[in-house]
């Protein structure tokens, strides 16, 4: 998701102003080079109105006694108070939960009462009552708008931030981390991270972690996206930490290593990580490894022992190290000397793992490679946080929280100003003028809903591609102001896209909620579907691309039906089913007295389908012989697959619908050109007809670390090939681990399989992947708590039919046309909160029966 408004250190980090205090209390102007650790205290001073009911616990003082208490060293949060508002109310509460946090870092918090016979600056204008002022003694630091201290992590982050400018190093290009990385090396190691934006709780956590360690690390901190993408990390979604080894460094030509923090960003877990990077490397012992304990052990880590001798010490001791490397942050290392033991080791065992609790016998085992160790590991870690969030799940999913995640980043983007004036937005009142005047995207929407304000997001950004380009009108209606006319539409879940053009039933954007989807969608439907095309050399340029040129990179295929003049029924059977894939596929038809030229060019009898696949070069042909609208639709869709896809959380569905067995390469990273070589050749010698070859990358998609699990029960070596029979017993089947992935031993395995001579490995239970909570009509609920006759109808989903528009007062979607109370939409448009209260009274009813 976008980041929030941020406020970027840089701007006034060193801005010392005095304070409008009495004569006699004018302050020295003193400044600390930097900030230690409860070496100092701070004044964090809050101007707002006071409200009578907010929580009281603050220290209240009038304005003289405020500045008389102001010393150097000492901490203060002033809360000016001059008459009754309850628009402050939730920020107090939120500012008295800070109270605490901030205490333990020396910085306190009072609210002042602006009496009418003390004057002062802070109690003027409403504009000075929305700020909050940070001061050191006499000191102002900072002032914050109170918008952007939204909750307790937003006010901790921001005021630890502005006291640590010195620990801290806000950067926005990836020169300032490459001049930060030079200058630092032979001198200093580096804490970078990247949070998606200021005062959110991983920001929190960084300030947190930069104030206990600011000191003895350079911290660097971004929320610029394109520094994480520079790293080479590809799971960009979330918050990272890496760690940058820069003291060893002495030669500026060369790059610091770089160790990622795997863990999500919290205070604990940071803590946790520097620790670990603090630690020594690798460690030599020669003691029984039962006894050995180190720091990763009391920070919950394991520890792996490499066995040696005496005779192999230095190449175990350098396989050690490489081992060290790849778990540093993950596990301890240690090198354990066989020779000087007095304690029985196995003959055989070359590892030695020791888990983190107490009480648990070491684990004696016999790994060939790095890699196997290191997964080891991670198997171990993975199923350890698996554990966690059973137990923090006992209780059970709360029912009254659906898409909380969304909710969490939509409330954190709250601030975050969108350019909404690039699209249109519509009234009753306009809505069919507009629709009717030009073709237009319509983004139906609910204010109050998460979904619906994330999907809106993505909206405007699509604007934002197409400004100045597109003949498109986009346009938005908000459902909770005008119901009316999300009714008349059928919409009656959010968020829903439609579009309209003259003459035409709206058709309904089906596809994922993001904007490289539903940009496709719009782009795609600039065209008529099917082109009609008009020539022999029309025809070709349309086959190699070169007449929709700018649309290819949205149509990985594009589709010619051929036909006969006099192929009527044939024809309209494929237009239908150009209309159905409008918006996904490119279509086209030819039907000139000239067609059997191409007919015969392409080896193929009319009626034909001719498939050009860009990407690979190459144009297939297909006999449209007694196939219909229906097996038409298959057959493009079919088509537009990837031979060899990669399987995302996205596109997983699309490849499940073909009722196939899947064929899975678990790879850790990019695939291998061998392996994908080798199933590529049998696909095209037909051998995987009966199934879906496919690969998962585990760094793309990481829930297929979990899949694995759930397959083998600890994660194994990868790469990995495995078939899974999802839509017919539910079998596993893995193929053997001391085997090469080459051809001829796949379709050796295969065959087996065929045969019945191999052994599943698993077997997974039938269960249907349902959401976990149902949708609801949101409009139907409205209207129930409206006319007092709340409703149980929880339709799931609803089909629109193709309706001709004859209304040309206001262009409806007639499927399910409901009828709405009289002075329902005044009611709703004026009082939203009133209604919205009963709606979601009534949804945890209906929960509760669930």
């Amino acid at each position: 998701m976008p980041t929030l408004a941020r406020y970027c250190p840089g701007q006034q980090n060193t801005a010392v102003n005095k304070i409008d205090s009495p004569a006699h209390m004018q302050p020295q102007l003193m400044m600390s080079s930097s900030f230690k650790v409860l070496r100092v205290g701070i004044s964090f001073v809050m101007m707002c109105i006071f409200y009578m009911s907010a929580v009281d616990s603050l220290p209240e003082l009038s304005p003289q006694k405020f500045f008389s208490t102001l010393q150097p060293g000492k901490a203060t949060l002033a809360y000016f108070c001059q008459a009754d508002s309850p628009s402050t109310s939730i920020f107090l509460e939120e500012l008295n939960e800070a109270d605490k946090p901030l205490q333990d870092y020396g910085i306190s918090v009072t609210k002042v009462n602006c009496v009418t016979e003390e004057t002062s600056r802070y109690c003027g204008s409403e504009k000075d009552l929305m700020k909050a002022y940070l001061f050191r003694g006499h000191i102002l630091l900072r002032e914050f708008p109170t918008d952007t201290l939204f909750d307790v992590d937003a006010i901790v982050a921001h005021v630890l931030f502005a006291l640590l400018f010195n620990e801290v190093k806000y950067i926005t290009t990836l020169e300032d981390l490459q001049n930060t990385e030079n200058a630092l090396k032979g001198k200093a190691n580096i804490a970078f991270s990247y949070v998606r934006a200021i005062g959110t709780p991983e920001h929190r956590a960084v300030m947190e972690a930069a104030f206990v360690y600011g000191t003895t690390y350079q911290f660097v901190l971004t929320t610029e996206i394109a520094l994480l993408e520079s790293t080479g990390t590809e799971d960009i979604e979330y918050a990272h930490l890496y760690f940058f080894h820069c003291k060893p460094v002495l030669d500026l030509t060369q790059q610091c290593r770089r160790t990622l923090m795997e863990q999500s960003l919290t205070t604990l877990n940071i803590h946790r990580f520097i620790k670990t990077m603090e630690a020594p490397l690798l460690t030599e012992v020669a003691e029984d490894p039962q006894q050995v304990s180190t720091v990763h052990l009391q920070l919950g880590l394991p520890l792996v022992f490499i066995v040696s001798q005496q005779a192999t010490y230095e190449a175990d001791r350098t396989t050690a190290e490489w081992v060290a490397w790849r778990l540093l942050g993950k596990a301890g290392v240690l090198l354990l000397l066989r020779d000087s033991l007095e304690v029985d080791i196995p003959q055989n065992a070359n590892v030695v793992f020791k888990r983190a609790e107490e009480g648990v016998p070491v684990e004696f085992l016999v790994l060939n490679n790095i890699d196997l160790i290191v997964s080891r590991v991670e198997s171990n870690m993975h199923i350890e946080e698996m554990h966690e969030d059973e137990d923090n799940d006992i209780e059970g999913p709360d029912m009254d929280i659906q898409d909380d995640e969304v909710a969490e980043t939509v409330y954190r983007d709250r601030k975050r100003q969108l350019p909404l004036e690039l699209t249109v937005e519509l009234t009753e009142e306009t809505f069919n003028a507009t629709v009717t005047a030009s073709d237009s995207i319509v983004l139906f929407y609910a204010g109050w809903q998460a979904v619906s304000m994330a999907f809106l997001q993505s909206y405007i950004d699509v604007a934002i591609k197409l400004k100045g380009t597109s003949t498109m009108l986009l346009t938005r209606v908000n459902c909770a102001d005008w119901s009316h006319v999300c009714a008349k539409q059928n919409v009656t879940e959010f968020p829903v896209v439609k579009m309209y053009k003259e003459g035409e039933n709206p058709v309904s954007y089906a596809g994922m909620l993001g904007t490289e989807d539903l940009l496709k969608f719009i782009q795609l439907n600039r065209i008529s579907c099917p082109v009609n095309i008009t020539s022999v050399q029309e025809a070709e340029e349309y086959l190699s691309g070169k007449l929709h040129k700018d649309l290819i990179s949205y149509s990985s295929v594009s589709v010619l039906g051929l036909f006969s003049p006099t192929m009527t029924t044939e024809k309209e059977e494929f237009t239908e089913a150009g209309n159905y894939l409008k918006g996904c596929v490119i279509t086209g038809i030819y039907s000139e007295e000239d067609v059997l030229t191409l007919s015969n060019k392409y080896a193929v009898t009319l009626p034909a389908l001719l498939l050009a696949r860009h990407k690979e070069g190459k144009i297939e042909s297909i006999s449209l012989a007694n196939v219909h609208t229906q097996e038409i639709v298959q057959i493009i869709t079919n088509a537009s697959l990837e031979t060899f896809p990669e399987i995302t959380v996205e596109n997983l569905p699309t490849y499940l619908r073909l009722q196939k067995p899947l064929l899975i390469l678990f790879s850790d990273g990019s695939i291998n050109s061998q392996h994908k070589k080798a199933i590529l050749m049998l696909v095209k010698e037909k051998h995987l007809d009966s199934l879906t070859p496919c690969w998962l990358n585990l760094k793309n998609t990481p829930v297929g670390r979990g899949i694995l699990q759930a397959y083998f029960d600890t994660l194994p070596p990868l790469p990995l090939l495995a078939v899974v029979n999802l839509h017919s017993g539910g079998q596993v089947f893995a193929f053997p681990s001391d085997q090469a992935i080459t051809e001829q031993n796949l379709l050796l395995w295969l065959k087996k399989l065929e045969a019945g001579l191999e052994s599943h490995i698993k077997i997974l239970p039938a269960q249907k992947w349902k959401p976990p909570l149902p949708a609801y009509d949101f409009l139907s609920m409205m209207d129930a708590a409206t006319s007092q006759h709340p409703t149980r109808k929880v339709p799931e989903c609803i089909k629109e039919t193709d309706v001709q528009e004859n209304d040309k007062e206001q262009p409806e979607d007639k499927s399910a046309i409901r009828n709405e109370p009289t002075g329902t939409l005044r009611t709703k448009h004026w009082n939203r909160s009133n209604w919205f209260e009963e709606a979601k009274k009534q949804y945890r009813h209906d929960n509760k029966e669930l």
